[in-house]
């Protein structure tokens, strides 16, 4: 591995990371704005089907509503776009770097956005969010393996539960505006609340041009001398720290051991690696992949979307609510407000606890709404449902929300890792399309007309969500990414959170030595002529 200097580890676990600076946490908090224009960009489109300018310009004068077929299309044709540009984006991500290829999908973005701004019928708004979900995928997949590679053990949790609370502002900012210009009658009522996104994706762009590459992209490129200076700036410490030299040399080791045990080949190779091993084998390649993909599954099979792009039109189904714009503005607070609870308890409590009850909790609450909404239609009945809904959104919010997105961003070794977590999010946005698209068949009055009772199936799914975090999902708090990579291999799920490290990948690679040398080259030659 040529291309830097050759840094000295430690053997000791407490020591493969530098203490936490306000300089550092805030650099990488600024990442997780990312999470406003992907809230925003999800959540406008849930006001805008119900304003009756955008209708008229859609199906006609005379038409109070969507048909379903293009309600349909228009929801989920985003989530077709963010699928392809998510998968896209592992390969980008290791091929240019994690925040270029963030700043590549927010120009991306705003291009799609412009279309959208542009359109006065279906075919411009469904080309614009096809071109925008590009863009929407590559960042949502990359911010998140981005934030995960540069944060600090300690705050991980937090800050990458920073990056869902500023999903939930985006969602709030959207009804918000969605609110302002409902009652415009003019093209100003879906313009408005489309071409604010632009703000939010210059902002990100920006920004990120003025922080530092992620540390283990250069790692895994062999660049180590501008590692150790990313990693310098990231820490706040000078690169001559021994913070900075034990940690360096505990990513570099925990690469090498990966390489040696699964060797990168072609291009082809390198994405067989992501299915490689055992299903059984709780550390192979295919058993990590399996379990990203499937937990970002599990947290659209809570249903939540469900609220937050066909709420205002499911209020507006319910009959007794007179502003079902205001409903769907306070459901998105309570979504906001509920969030940075995670912050603290992610770190706290665990991964794997909150995954579990939050998923429990949000049965509860489903099958109480379901079973309201099947018995009677009253107004006192319906202020109860939507009270209930406002408690799932809560529990979501503080669990499910945050905690998929952090567990994916740990359980990936860095050779694999890019791709890894493009996988895990392009199934995020697979199953966000899959439900964007059958949901309107499945409640709609001239369709399945469920209703209420379409909480039946969110509930039973969450069920579902339940089991699967106590078989599948490890508890990952207050480790580094390379302790996560030794702690699968030595446990169970069930086991995880008892778990200690007890050595560490340099002291096994032979890097806890000082050796005199500025350059890998002059390392490997020290080495042969011992």
């Amino acid at each position: 591995m040529a291309g830097g200097v050759v840094p000295h580890g430690s053997a000791d676990v407490a020591r493969v990371e530098a203490p936490v600076t306000l300089k550092a946490y805030m650099m990488c908090a600024f990442a997780a704005f990312g999470g406003i224009f992907f809230g925003y960009d999800s959540g406008y489109i849930n006001g805008v089907m119900g304003m009756k300018f955008f209708v008229h310009q859609i199906e006609g004068p005379g038409t109070d509503v969507l048909r379903s077929d293009h309600k349909s299309l228009i929801t989920s044709i985003l989530s077709a776009g963010t699928f392809f540009g998510a998968l896209m984006a592992g390969d980008i991500a290791d091929w240019i770097g994690r925040r270029t290829t963030i700043i590549g999908g927010c120009v991306v973005f705003l291009v799609g956005v412009a279309l959208q701004v542009a359109s006065a019928g279906l075919g411009l708004i469904v080309a614009g969010r096809l071109v925008a979900g590009f863009g929407v995928g590559a960042v949502s997949a990359i911010l998140i393996l981005y934030m995960s590679e540069i944060a600090p053990r300690k705050v991980r949790g937090a800050l990458v539960s920073g990056y869902q609370f500023c999903v939930t502002v985006g969602l709030l900012l959207a009804s918000a505006i969605d609110y302002g210009t409902q009652n415009r009658t003019d093209s100003g009522s879906y313009r408005i609340p489309i071409a604010i996104q632009l703000l939010w994706a210059l902002i990100l762009g920006s920004g990120l041009i003025l922080l530092p590459e992620s540390p283990r992209y250069f790692v895994k490129k062999g660049k180590l001398d501008r590692a150790a200076a990313n990693l310098s700036r990231l820490r706040g410490q000078p690169i001559e720290s021994d913070f900075i030299q034990d940690e360096l040399a505990e990513i570099i080791a925990n690469h090498e051991y990966e390489l040696s045990v699964a060797p990168t080949g072609g291009y082809w190779s390198s994405w067989a690696n992501c299915f490689r091993g055992s299903l059984f084998e709780g550390s192979s390649n295919v058993r990590r992949t399996v379990l990203g993909t499937s937990l970002q599954m599990m947290q659209q099979w809570t249903g939540v979307n469900f609220v937050f792009y066909f709420g205002t039109t499911f209020f507006q189904d319910l009959g007794t609510i007179s502003n079902p714009f205001l409903i769907s503005l306070v459901t998105t607070l309570v979504n906001v407000f509920s969030t940075p609870i995670s912050f603290w308890s992610m770190e706290k409590i665990g991964r794997r606890p909150l995954l579990l009850w939050g998923a429990l909790g949000m049965v509860v609450c489903q099958f109480i709404v379901a079973i309201i909404g099947t018995v009677t239609d009253a107004d006192a009945a319906v202020k109860t449902m939507i009270a209930f809904i406002c408690i799932y959104i809560f529990f979501f919010a503080s669990t499910w929300g945050p905690g998929a997105w952090v567990v994916i961003g740990e359980i990936y070794p860095l050779p694999m890792r890019a791709r890894g977590v493009a996988l895990s999010t392009a199934s995020n946005w697979l199953w966000n399309c899959i439900i964007a698209v059958i949901t309107p068949y499945l409640v709609d009055e001239d369709k399945g007309n469920l209703g209420p009772k379409v909480f039946y199936l969110w509930g039973s799914l969450c069920a579902c969500a339940f089991v699967y975090s106590y078989f599948l999902i490890p508890e990952t708090k207050g480790l580094t990414l390379e302790q996560v990579d030794r702690m699968l291999e030595e446990t169970t799920p069930r086991t995880s959170a008892k778990w200690v490290p007890h050595s560490t990948y340099a002291a096994e690679m032979g890097l806890t030595e000082k050796v005199d040398v500025t350059h890998v080259q002059d390392a490997a030659a020290a080495k042969e002529d011992v």
